[in-house]
């Protein structure tokens, strides 16, 4: 049987990455409920960031 070149992904994590991932999760709902305006200047800032990113590859390839 050949072997398949495409092999799947191992799609389940380590307790460890689990755990993480939660703590991460609490950690940006506590910052969103503390501290909304700090929460939206920052997702602002993400958008400003994305938009050139957008506009970087609209130009190379456009």
């Amino acid at each position: 049987m050949a072997k398949n070149p495409y092999p799947m992904m191992n799609g389940g994590g380590g307790l460890m990455s689990k755990v993480i991932g939660t703590l991460v999760l609490i950690a940006i709902l506590v910052l969103v409920i503390k501290y909304p305006a700090d929460a939206a200047r920052w997702v602002h800032g993400l958008g400003s960031v994305i938009d050139g990113v957008v506009n970087f590859f609209r130009a190379l390839f456009g």
